[in-house]
C-alpha cells in the first residue's frame, strides 16, 4: 500500500490571512505532515492514518485517510457525535454490536449514528482504504473500547 497519495509532493503550509486580521483559510499541504502507523489497542494489525483535517474551534470536524492492510481492524469504539466513512480503495467489513459484520467497497458511504459501537476494518483477503469523518464534543472525538476478537471479526458478512 502507498503512504501517500502519488500527486502529493508539496511540503509546505500555505495559510491566507483574511485583512481583517481574524480566522483566516490554511492550505494544508500534501506532504506536509508524516503517515503514522496506528497501534494497538486501538488496532489490529497493519493500518495507516494521514491526518486530513483538525479544525480549530468554533469547528468540530475531525477527518483522516486512513489504510488497512488484510485483517486490519479498530477495536471497537464509539463516537460522540456519529462518524462519515467514505470507502476510498478496497473492500472492508464494518459491525455495529449485537448486529452482523457488513461488506463494505469503495465508493460505499457509511454513517454510525452518535455513541453507537461499532468497528471496522479491512476483510481477511483485501485491504481497504477509507476517509473518517466525525465531529469532536467537548474536545473528544472518539471514544476506544475492547479489541475486536478474532471470533467477532471471522463472522461473516452479513446483510
Amino acid at each position: 500500500m502507498s503512504g501517500r497519495l502519488e500527486y502529493c509532493n508539496s511540503q509546505t503550509s500555505l495559510d491566507t490571512a483574511l485583512p481583517s486580521g481574524g480566522i483566516h483559510m490554511d492550505i494544508i499541504a500534501c506532504g506536509s505532515r508524516p503517515s503514522r502507523r496506528m497501534s494497538a489497542p486501538s488496532f489490529t494489525g497493519t493500518v495507516w492514518q494521514d491526518p486530513i483535517i483538525q479544525a480549530p474551534d468554533p469547528a468540530r470536524i475531525r477527518s483522516a485517510w486512513v489504510r488497512f492492510e488484510p485483517g486490519a481492524r479498530t477495536a471497537w469504539h464509539t463516537h460522540p457525535l456519529g462518524q462519515t466513512l467514505f470507502i476510498t480503495s478496497g473492500v472492508g467489513w464494518v459491525q455495529t454490536w449485537g448486529g452482523p459484520v457488513k461488506e463494505i467497497r469503495a465508493g460505499d458511504t457509511v454513517w454510525i449514528p452518535p455513541q453507537e459501537k461499532h468497528w471496522h476494518g479491512a476483510t481477511a483477503e483485501h485491504a481497504m482504504e477509507h476517509i473518517a469523518m466525525q465531529e469532536a464534543h467537548g474536545g473528544e472525538h472518539v471514544t476506544w473500547l475492547e479489541p475486536v476478537t478474532d471470533q467477532q471479526y471471522s463472522g461473516k458478512a452479513g446483510g
